[in-house]
């Protein structure tokens, strides 16, 4: 084989690599979008915080302040939102959002569920699961159990 086409067959396979290596990074990002960054509570403990972040129609963050160091992931426990890409994902979000964006909520901890604590949320004294239903928030999707 030539010179040439060996120096040829080098960069597509440098190409390649780094086409590779780009595809796993990009993949890997939305997994490292979620900016909560707070130790979990212990399951039985309450704790409270401003809405910080909003990733999906039933996950949210809680903190005192802006610093995502001290924002507690949460997982709604009684409010099984569809996903981001599931039809309704989007509008579960934006209930959510609407509701609770930047307000305080009073949580208990109940499980941890990968990264996150499972949580009863109350806004305002009230069930968070229940304030998205009556808002006509739209429950379901993967793994829904009615």
């Amino acid at each position: 084989m030539a010179k040439a086409q060996r120096s040829a067959f080098a960069v597509i396979g440098l190409a390649a690599a780094l086409g590779l290596a780009a595809a796993a990074v990009l993949t890997a990002a939305p997994a490292r979008a979620d900016p909560c960054r707070a130790p979990l509570p212990r399951q039985g403990s309450t704790f409270a915080g401003d809405v910080r972040y909003i990733g999906d129609g039933d996950s949210l963050c809680v903190g005192p302040g802006p610093d995502p160091a001290t924002w507690i992931e949460v997982r709604l426990a009684d409010f099984y939102a569809p996903e981001l890409h599931e039809e309704g994902g989007r509008a579960a979000r934006d209930v959510l959002i609407r509701l609770t964006g930047g307000r305080r909520l009073v949580c208990l901890a109940e499980h941890r569920s990968y990264d996150r604590i499972v949580a009863l949320c109350r806004l305002a004294g009230r069930p968070l699961g229940d304030l998205l239903r009556s808002a006509g928030d739209p429950e379901g999707g993967n793994g829904y159990r009615r």
